[in-house]
This record gives structure tokens, sequence and C-alpha cells, in this order.
């Protein structure tokens, strides 16, 4: 009888300034009586909502049962405002956090709105005396991040202040870099430097390395390289530390900006001032170096930074030996990625790929055959048509032996070869009149099932036969 009444008075209740009482979905006009959606919806309150109602029970009804229902989820806010409603009722942190989290994430951000007026004019209870509930910001935060996100710039400033008149003491460094964040991100440099300079002067908030980094993007964006150096400074006299983002911030401003030995210098003095490089400083620095046609002087570097002990494990130098292979410089290339590899900075795959067909082009097989083999030695294992294809260069170098060989030791460090592999073998030593050696990869062939049939087996077998025939007949002629 009792939850009957809360039906219907819930149906009835006034609405609670400031937040209006969103009625439920009308009867069809044909109908007489309630809509039965309505008297399900009335049914489903009676069955989960069992009083006495607290704040507990009714975050549990929200989450655990309305939350889920795909008919009367959308109406989590009418039985928010409902229970406002009640004289016994009160909201804490816990119903302010669930509904304000619910409307931001279902974009609901006129109604966030409203709730955030009405947090404003009845805080939560929890906290003694005339101190503010400690939970206030985290709840705030959450709606100024939607609000920014969704570049409701207004709003997300709106919830920003609001919030700033009901805590205790200063507004957190994080909650204040996310609508500066915003700013940058939207194009309003000069809006986020004056926040930025409310932030210090009238709310004594200290910035951090996010405030600044953000800030020294924004300038770099803006191609305002000589500010963003200023703020640079201006960290440091403030006793914030740079970290590898700044620098890498910075790094690629300078590059951007044509400012190439300023860039480098910048590098330097990261290193000097112990901040550990990251893979993404390397990728800046060539990429900024090579677009400008210094691709040497992005090898010394590299180099350099190598012998120093400050290149970072698993950078991959790929599009620095690209660069090189596709200039025809695939012998200096070569020599870089040796340099390296012995200074413990291995390559990766795709660079090894790479350099293997820039040799080839130059025509240095050997020099590529002995690639292989190290990476072969090293566990690194090349696909199948890019290792075939230097077999085919080695056996049209008439060196089937040594293809043969490396075949082997590829086979031996988890090499898959195929049908081709076979052939090319078969092939070079057909064209060497090596009919033994020949027979051994045509047997082996066969066996692994690359064969289908006798007679392709015979045929290659005749093959080599005629081959060696042909070459005796060649021999003996020449002898006469």
């Amino acid at each position: 009888m009792a939850m009957k009444n809360v039906v219907k008075s819930m149906s009835k209740a006034p609405s609670l300034s400031p937040i209006p009482n969103p009625p439920l979905p009308p009867p069809p006009q044909d109908t007489p009586v309630s809509p039965p959606h309505y008297d399900r919806f009335l049914n489903f309150l009676k069955t989960h909502l069992t009083p006495p109602l607290t704040p507990d029970t009714l975050l549990h009804f929200l989450k655990s049962k309305l939350h889920h229902h795909p008919s009367f989820t959308h109406l989590d806010f009418h039985i928010f405002n409902w229970a406002s409603s009640i004289d016994s009722f009160r909201h804490t942190h816990s119903t302010f956090y669930w509904m304000v989290r619910t409307l931001a994430l279902t974009h609901r951000f006129p109604q966030l709105r409203t709730l955030i007026l009405f947090i404003s004019s009845n805080p939560c209870p929890c906290s003694p005396s005339i101190f503010c509930c400690p939970h206030t910001q985290p709840i705030f935060r959450f709606a100024i991040h939607a609000y920014s996100k969704a570049s409701k710039l207004e709003d997300a400033l709106f919830a920003f202040h609001t919030m700033r008149r009901l805590i205790d003491g200063k507004p957190d460094v994080s909650v204040c870099n996310i609508l500066i964040h915003r700013f940058v991100k939207s194009g309003r440099l000069d809006r986020a430097l004056e926040f930025y300079n409310e932030m210090l002067l009238r709310d004594r908030v200290k910035p951090d390395v996010f405030t600044f980094n953000i800030l020294i993007s924004g300038y770099c964006r803006n191609s305002q390289f000589g500010l963003a150096l200023e703020l640079f400074n201006e960290m440091r006299k403030m006793g914030c530390c740079p970290n590898v983002v700044t620098f890498n911030t910075l790094i690629k401003g300078m590059f951007r900006g044509g400012r190439v030995e300023k860039g480098i210098g910048m590098a330097r003095e990261m290193i000097e001032l112990g901040c550990g490089f990251s893979s993404v400083t390397c990728e800046i620095l060539v990429h900024g170096l090579c677009k400008e046609g210094k691709v040497f002087q992005a090898c010394e570097l590299l180099v350099e930074f190598c012998k120093g002990g400050v290149l970072p494990k698993g950078f991959d130098y790929f599009e620095l030996v690209e660069v090189l292979c596709g200039k025809g410089c695939a012998v200096r290339a070569l020599e870089l990625v040796y340099e390296l590899w012995d200074g413990r900075s291995v390559p990766s795959l795709i660079a090894c790929a790479v350099m293997v067909d820039g040799l080839r082009k130059l025509g240095k097989t050997e020099d590529a055959r002995r690639f292989v083999e190290r990476m072969l030695k090293e566990g690194m294992v090349l696909d199948v048509v890019t290792f075939n294809c230097v077999l085919q260069d080695i056996c049209d170098a008439r060196r089937t032996d040594d293809a043969n060989k490396l075949r082997l030791l590829a086979t031996s460090k988890g090499f898959e070869p195929d049908g081709m592999t076979y052939k090319i073998l078969v092939m070079g030593y057909k064209g060497e009149g090596n009919r033994e050696e020949g027979e051994l990869v045509v047997n082996e062939m066969f066996d692994r099932g690359f064969i289908p049939d006798l007679a392709s087996y015979n045929k290659l077998m005749d093959g080599l036969c005629n081959c060696r025939r042909s070459t005796c007949h060649l021999v003996n002629k020449f002898d006469r």
C-alpha cells in the first residue's frame, strides 16, 4: 500500500527548482485508460524500488535495474528528479556522480546543465561543518571533460565556474588542463593563454608539466617558436622539470619551422639534462632531417647516439634505410645498419627486407647473402618471397651450393621453404651440371610434397641427367 502511494506521488511530484519534473510518455489519445507502457513502468518501480528510499537503494536501482532496461533506461533523470521532491530524501555525492556520469556519457547535455545547477543549490550533506564534500571536484571534472570533448566550451566553463564556487581551496590543476587542452585543440590559443593566466593569478593554481606541454604545443602549432622557448624557460624557472614530451614537441616544432640545427641542439640539451630519449624523439629527428635532404647527417646523428648509449632500445630506423636505398645508397645504408647493429640496436625485420632489396637492385649479391646470413644467425627470418629472390641471385652467380647452405641455415631457424625455393635450387644445380646435389634436392622436394606426381618427379630427374650429358659433351668438345 505504501509503495502504491509512492508511485502515485511520483507521477504527480511537483517540480523542484531548478530541475523540472519530466513527464512520463503520455498515453495514446484514443485510449481512455493509462497506456500499457506507463503501467509497465509503474509495475517495474513497484517490483524493484522497494522502501525505504535512501541514496544507497536509489543508486542500486539506477545502476542494477533501470540502467539495463531496454525501455525505461532513459527515464533515469525522471526518477532522480522525483526522489529530489521527497521531503525525507536528500541526494549525496554517490547519486550525483552516477547521474552526472550517465547524462554525460549519453550526451544529454541540457539535462546535465540543469543537474549542475541543482547540485550547486543542493550540495552533498556528507561533509561536516562549513566544508564542502571532497567528492565535489571529481563530479564536476567528469562534466567538464564531457563538455570539452563535445567542444561545448562555454558549457565546460560554466561547469568549472560553478565548481569553483562550491569547493574549498583551489581547483585541481588536472581540471584546468582539460580546458586548456581543449582550447588549444580547437585553435583558440589566445583563450587558452587567458585561462592559464587566470589560473595563475586568480586561483593561485600551480601549473604542472602537462600544462606547459599543452601550451608549448599550441605555440608550435601556430609557428610561434620564440614564445614556445620563452615558456620552456619559464617552466624551468618555476621548478617544473620538462619531460620527453616537452622536448619532442619543441624539436618537432623547430624542424617544422626549418630550424634544423636548433632542433638538433634541443636534442643534445635533452641528453645533457638526463631526459631519456624515446623512439618518438629519434623518429622526429630522422624524419625532419630526411625531409630537409640531410640524410647523411641523420646517419651520423644516429651513430653518435648509439655510441653514446642513448639510442632507445627497439627504435626502428626503417625510414632512414628506405630513404638511403631509394636514393641508390644501399651500401651506405648497409654500413649504417652494421654500425647500429654492432652497437646493439637491432634492425627491424621490415628494415632488413628493405636493405636486402636495396642491395639486390645494385647487384650486390654477396653483400645481400652475408647480410641474410647474419640475420639468420640472430634469429631473424625473411619472408619466403624475398628469401627466394636472394637464392635466385646467388644461383644466377653460379654459386648454388652457397644458396643451398643458406637455405639449410634458414630452415634450421624456422624458415618454411615453398616449391619455388626448391625449383630455384634444382635449376641452379642443373645450370652448373651438378647432378648429384640436384637429385638430393629433388628427392627432398618430393618427400615434402612439392612434386605432385611421379611423372613430374621423373621430368626433373631427366632434366638433371640431360644437363649432365650436355655438360660432358661440351667439355669433351672443348678438350678436342
